[in-house]
């Protein structure tokens, strides 16, 4: 693969996307009174990498902005995602 970085990028910033719009997705149905994506399913998906997404969506949405749970573990998410990038933008080969 000659852009490493490039092609991770894409795929870090759809999956973001995604993440954000299950937030979207899941705020919408608590309104409507339908079936609702789990609370392990969006803060898996939050540790996943996907927690810029997850606490953008969050915040946007105004959805689960008072659960102690979130409020924790979005943030929490969004360090263990930027350490993780860092490992990776550093095991790189160099250009």
């Amino acid at each position: 693969m000659e852009y490493p970085f490039l092609t991770a990028a894409a795929v870090w910033a759809v999956w973001n996307l995604i993440t954000f719009g299950m937030m979207g997705i899941d705020k919408y149905k608590a309104e409507h009174g339908k079936w609702r994506v789990s609370e392990k399913a969006l803060l898996l998906s939050a540790f996943l990498m996907g927690a810029v997404g997850s606490l953008a969506g969050s915040r946007i949405f105004h959805h689960k902005t008072k659960k102690l749970k979130f409020r924790i573990c979005l943030p929490l998410a969004l360090a263990v995602n930027a350490v993780a990038a860092v490992f990776f933008l550093y095991s790189l080969p160099a250009s």
